[in-house]
C-alpha cells in the first residue's frame, strides 16, 4: 500500500460516510436494543434508544453520527486563501517597484506553504499502511458445518442472457462457515472483468439505475467463479432500484433519514434509491456531495453484494450467532464493524478486478482512496462500521491485495477494525 502516487482527488466536501439503514420508522419495540432481528438489513443499527434521531430544524446531518457541514454551501474552499495579502501600493516610484516586488515574493512564498499542505494530506491519505493478515492456509473442511447460509424463503429473479454464470450449484461439500477459516478464504483473487461504466450521471435515475444493474451482471460474473471454485453454492442476488423511496422484504427503502442501499437477508435482495444516494434524504446528505462520480456509488453497491457473499458462505450466520451470544454492547457493535469493513474490503476488490475496463484510473483510485477516508463512525453515534481511517484501510485492503483471505477482517488486530 505504500510508494503507490496520490493524487489529490476534487475539492471535498464535507466529512461524510456511508450510513446504516435506521431501524424502522415507528421505531424498534419496546425494550428492544441492539443487535436487530435476524431478517434486519445489512447494514444493522441506527442510533441506540434514547439517542436523537434528528438534529434541530433546519439543521442537516450526516449519516450515524457525521457532524453537519460547515454552512451556507456545506462546501469549503478548493483551498485556502493566503494568510495575509499585501497592501496595495498608492505611490509611485521606488516605493511600487518595493512594493511590487515584496508582493510577488509573497505570493511566491504563500503559493509554496500551500502546495506543501496539498502534498502533506495527499501523503496523509494515502499513507495507511496494509492490514497484517496471517498467511494462508487451506481451511479444514471437515470442522465445519454443511449449507451454505441461504435463506429458505425465495429470492426474486429476473430474466438473464444465456451468456450469463448459471446458477446451477456446485456439488455440494461440506463447508467451513466459521468467521476465521471460512470455506470462502482463498489465495486467489477475483478475475478481471470487462465492465464499462461509461459516462453515465449519478443524478440521473434511469442512467444510474441502468449502470447498476450493468455492474451487478459483473459482481455476478467474478463472485459466481470464486464461490464455486470453493465449494460454496452460488446465486444471484435480487435487486429494487427506485428512484426516490419503495418498500421491501426488510422493510422502506430508504428508511427514514437515511440514504443507503442495503442488503436484506430475508430474501437476499439489495435495495437502493438512486435519488437519496445521489442527493440525500431529509437531513442525511447523499454521496454525490463527496464525488459525482459513479464509481463511489457503483463500490457502495459492491459493498452491498459483499453481504450477498458473507451471506452464501455462511459468515453471516456465524456473525449473527456470535452477535446473540455476547454479553456486552461492546462485544456486539466489535463484532458489527469487522462484519461491515469485510464488505467494505470485497467491494475493493471488485473495483479492482473491474478497474482496467471501467475504468479506474490512477486518479480515480485516489477518489475511492479519498471516498472512503470520509465514510465510517463519528463520535456520538454507534460505533458499528468502524472509524473512517479503518474503512479507507479495508477498502485499499481489497483493492490492493484482492485475495479472500486478505479480506479476513477476523484474524485482524483490534485497531485496524476500530
Amino acid at each position: 500500500m505504500q510508494g503507490r502516487p496520490y493524487q489529490a482527488p476534487p475539492p471535498p466536501a464535507p466529512p461524510y460516510q456511508a450510513p446504516p439503514p435506521p431501524a424502522p420508522p415507528q421505531g424498534p419495540p419496546a425494550g428492544q436494543g441492539y443487535p436487530p432481528p435476524p431478517n434486519a438489513p445489512y447494514p444493522h443499527p441506527g442510533p441506540p434508544q434514547g439517542h436523537p434521531q434528528a438534529p434541530p430544524p433546519g439543521q442537516a446531518r450526516m449519516p450515524y453520527g457525521q457532524p453537519p457541514p460547515p454552512a451556507p454551501h456545506h462546501r469549503p474552499p478548493a483551498y485556502p486563501p493566503p494568510a495575509w495579502q499585501p497592501a496595495r501600493p498608492r505611490g509611485g516610484g521606488a516605493g511600487v517597484v518595493i512594493g511590487t516586488v515584496f508582493g510577488l515574493l509573497a505570493l511566491v512564498f504563500t503559493g509554496l506553504v500551500l502546495a506543501g499542505a496539498v502534498i502533506k494530506s495527499s501523503r496523509d491519505s494515502a499513507s495507511v499502511p496494509s492490514v497484517a493478515i496471517p498467511t494462508f492456509t487451506p481451511n479444514e473442511r471437515s470442522t465445519g458445518r454443511p449449507g451454505d447460509g441461504r435463506s429458505d424463503e425465495p429470492e426474486p429473479r429476473t430474466s438473464r442472457p444465456s451468456a450469463e454464470p448459471s446458477e446451477t450449484s456446485t456439488p455440494r461439500r461440506t463447508l467451513n462457515t466459521s468467521l476465521k477459516n471460512n470455506s470462502l478464504y482463498s489465495p486467489r483473487g477475483l478475475p478481471r472483468v470487462h465492465c464499462p461504466a461509461g459516462s453515465g450521471s449519478i443524478y440521473n435515475h434511469s442512467q444510474l439505475k441502468s449502470l447498476i444493474l450493468k455492474t451487478s451482471r459483473c459482481m455476478d460474473k467474478v463472485w459466481s467463479k470464486v464461490l464455486k471454485d470453493q465449494g460454496i453454492a452460488w446465486h444471484r442476488p435480487g435487486y429494487a432500484v427506485a428512484s426516490r423511496r419503495g418498500r421491501g422484504a426488510c422493510g422502506d427503502f430508504p428508511q427514514t433519514g437515511s440514504i443507503v442501499p442495503y442488503y436484506c437477508p430475508r430474501n437476499t435482495t439489495i435495495y437502493a434509491s438512486t435519488a437519496a444516494m445521489a442527493k440525500g434524504s431529509g437531513n442525511s446528505l447523499g454521496y454525490g456531495q463527496i464525488t459525482d462520480w459513479h464509481g463511489a456509488i457503483i463500490s457502495m453497491m459492491a459493498h452491498e453484494y459483499g453481504h450477498h457473499v458473507q451471506q452464501l458462505s455462511g459468515l453471516s450466520n456465524t456473525w449473527w450467532q456470535q452477535t446473540l451470544e455476547s454479553g456486552s454492547r461492546s462485544g456486539k457493535l466489535a463484532l458489527s464493524r469487522r462484519f461491515e469493513l469485510q464488505a467494505t474490503c470485497f467491494g475493493g476488490m471488485f473495483m479492482r478486478a473491474a478497474a482496467a475496463s471501467y475504468p479506474v484510473t490512477p486518479a480515480r483510485r485516489n477518489t475511492l482512496y479519498y471516498f472512503y477516508s470520509r465514510v465510517g463512525d463519528h463520535p456520538g453515534w454507534p460505533r458499528d462500521h468502524g472509524s473512517p481511517a479503518n474503512n479507507n484501510r479495508w477498502f485499499r485492503q481489497g483493492y490492493e491485495k484482492n485475495k479472500t483471505f486478505q479480506c479476513n477482517t477476523w484474524l485482524a488486530p483490534s485497531s485496524t477494525t476500530s
